[in-house]
């Protein structure tokens, strides 16, 4: 086994990188092609949801592996690999399995214990099956982290550590109040129809809500949801399905938003979403915490529509060198954030008008940065000497209208985002998206069923290499027993030569005589080479058998192929359940 795993996810990069080196389902197939097209890579497989995105490989080579790995995922990703270099982990052989059954378990989501990673594991496999890049290592492996995430989640309490994003995402909405209570009677909008959106509609409608809209690209999907909800025994909710082009309209009557699609823009922008906003309330589009908002909202694909600052409250200094209506508002002119990156002519200005003195400007055709640093160097000796220059009045203080209640509430679980980030600057808006997400997450509390999930995968890991291992010897185990049954099949030729007129009882019972004792001669070194290579380390008892059996080794490896062979075909009929 040379198990390879490169990739990035919340734990590892931020949700801006993340959102960039996302890959839609088409480049996720073009992906697997060419990972397997790849000189060191035999078999390929993609595990990408709204927080990770993974390239699962079997290879012969590790440095070649892990550099050819890169270099696809920037090249598919479109982020340079210099720049995704530094958020991409590497792990390899009994580590890279460890990592898949931690996913698997929930140990890795971004909330802890989430249930949702066993399909998105289930449709990774089912992908690399369809396009017969899954070959015997990661059918088992991926078969097997399905098994061990049923087997976390079945034996243990894993389930009240994590909830989904949808329920976690839903708390953050709430705002501390409990989701049943916030969600009473609201009118709900589910943009998207997938497996994501399916379980935030269903959630909202246990939850109470009045409506639930779905809108998709796809008609036939959102009607079958909205059907699906509307007979459903646990919830009494009105359910509809509305074209996409509908969603303008749906966003002045909705007070839940949860989107969730593939799409590779933005679903909703800023500008809809105000627009959605005044059409409900009536009321102006305001933008509120500019300066605080824009540092914690990374930059969306599509510029976010801001209004103007107010207007500078600087006033009217007569003869002051600087442009006031430049000056930030709740600054002195008098003070260092006013003068802040002012050229050094302009600060002798400054100070001069400061000091109630005035100064010539210096001579014409003295420029450039000697004359600069010249005239900095003299104001710097000024000021150790005269102290800094006094403010003369208190700063203004600049009043912000209150955040009004949000009317409007926006669940963001795609990846990349859906949602405008400038959402968050909008009063009367809630947004919750990924990165808030994993912001609020950082802190929430594991259960401590995480520990006994630990030992279960620790268990689980170990017993997987120790059958990987096994399974590496049978084709020499089976090469072997194919050469003795041709001895025996020939001697028991050259018997018929010598003794041409034995009866067909006798021959039965010598040929089955003989084979007994073949059998018996090769079982206990068969079974106990087995169970050596089971074990660390064990791999070469493997070449130890060919070579004291003198087999050939094209015949293990023939094996070697149609047990693939087979393997492969059970698979694509038995699927990835």
């Amino acid at each position: 086994m040379s198990l390879l795993v490169v990739g990035l996810s919340h734990r590892s990069a931020p949700v801006s990188v993340l959102e960039r080196a996302s890959l839609a389902a088409d480049a996720q197939t073009k992906l697997l092609q060419d990972t397997v097209a790849t000189e060191p890579t035999t078999e390929g497989a993609v595990l990408a949801t709204c927080n990770r995105i993974e390239l699962y490989a079997d290879v012969d080579k590790f440095h070649a592996g892990v550099a050819e790995l890169s270099t696809l995922l920037a090249q598919h990703s479109g982020v340079g690999l210099e720049e995704l270099t530094p958020y991409l982990y590497v792990h390899y052989e009994d580590r890279a399995v460890h990592h898949l059954f931690s996913v698997a378990c929930g140990l890795d989501s971004m909330v802890v214990g989430e249930g949702q990673i066993l399909g998105q594991i289930k449709d990774s496999l089912a992908r690399a099956q369809e396009l017969h890049t899954a070959g015997r290592l990661l059918n088992d492996l991926f078969q097997q982290a399905l098994r061990v995430g049923k087997r976390a989640h079945s034996e243990t309490g894993i389930d009240r550590a994590g909830q989904s994003l949808v329920t976690f995402g839903l708390e953050q909405l709430a705002h501390g109040a409990p989701v049943e209570t916030w969600a009473d009677g609201k009118k709900a909008l589910v943009i998207g129809a997938g497996s994501m959106s399916s379980l935030a509609a269903a959630t909202l409608a246990r939850a109470g809500v009045a409506e639930v809209v779905v809108a998709n690209r796809t008609p036939d999907r959102a009607e079958r949801l909205a059907q699906i909800l509307t007979e459903g025994d646990d919830t009494n909710v009105l359910a509809r399905a509305v074209p996409m082009t509908s969603v303008p309209f749906e966003l002045t009557r909705a007070d839940v938003v949860v989107s969730c699609t593939g799409a590779t823009g933005l679903v909703l922008t800023g500008d809809a979403i105000a627009a959605g906003v005044e059409g409900r309330t009536g009321a102006p589009r305001i933008v509120v915490d500019l300066d605080e908002e824009a540092e914690r909202a990374p930059a969306s694909r599509t510029p976010a529509t801001q209004s103007p600052l107010p207007p500078a409250a600087a006033g009217t200094d007569e003869n002051c060198p600087l442009d006031l209506s430049a000056v930030p508002p709740g600054f002195s002119v008098m003070g260092e954030a006013a003068v802040a990156g002012m050229d050094a002519a302009t600060l002798e200005q400054h100070a001069a008008w400061a000091a109630g003195t005035t100064v010539d400007r210096r001579p014409a055709g003295r420029v450039g940065p000697e004359a600069d640093a010249e005239l900095i160097g003299a104001l710097a000796a000024t000021a150790s000497v005269a102290g800094r220059i006094p403010e003369r009045r208190r700063p203004e203080q600049v009043a912000e209208p209150p955040r009004p209640e949000p009317v409007l509430f926006l669940l963001d679980l795609a990846m990349p985002r859906d949602i405008d980030a400038a959402a968050h600057r909008l009063a009367g808006v809630r947004l919750v998206d990924i990165e808030s997400l994993a912001e609020a997450s950082a802190d929430a509390p594991m259960a401590a069923d995480v520990d006994q999930v630990r030992r279960i995968v620790s268990d689980e890991v170990a017993a997987f290499g120790a059958a990987q291992r096994a399974a590496h010897i049978t084709p020499t185990v089976v090469a072997l027993r194919t050469m003795a049954a041709d001895v025996v099949a020939g001697e028991i030729a050259r018997l018929e030569g010598r003794l041409p007129g034995l009866d067909d009882k006798h021959r039965a019972e010598i040929t089955q005589t003989v084979r007994r004792v073949v059998d018996k001669l090769l079982h206990a070194p068969t079974v106990r080479v087995k169970q050596l290579a089971a074990e660390p380390g064990g791999a070469g008892y493997a070449d130890a058998l060919r070579t004291l059996f003198d087999l050939d080794q094209e015949t293990v490896a023939s094996v070697s192929r149609a047990e693939e062979s087979t393997e492969k075909r059970d698979a694509r009929n038995r699927g990835p359940g």
